[in-house]
């Protein structure tokens, strides 16, 4: 039986922001500059690839918590 009052329980509760991404570390490869970099507001983590110096950096990974 169900009551009323009682609301669904929510599924997932993300803070949706843009992450400001901070580089903690790197290393070049034959690909580009790896980039490990961390969300400054949450503490995502994620793997990009830098190309080329004068190319703004890609996503290799998703974003992990």
């Amino acid at each position: 039986m169900t009551s009323s009052q009682t609301l669904p329980i929510p599924l997932q509760t993300l803070a949706i922001h843009e992450h400001a991404w901070l580089v903690e570390s790197r290393h070049p490869t034959s690909e580009g500059i790896v980039l490990y970099v961390r969300c400054d507001g949450c503490g995502t983590r994620r793997v990009d690839v830098q190309q080329h110096p004068h190319v703004p950096p890609t996503a290799l990974s998703r974003a992990l918590r």
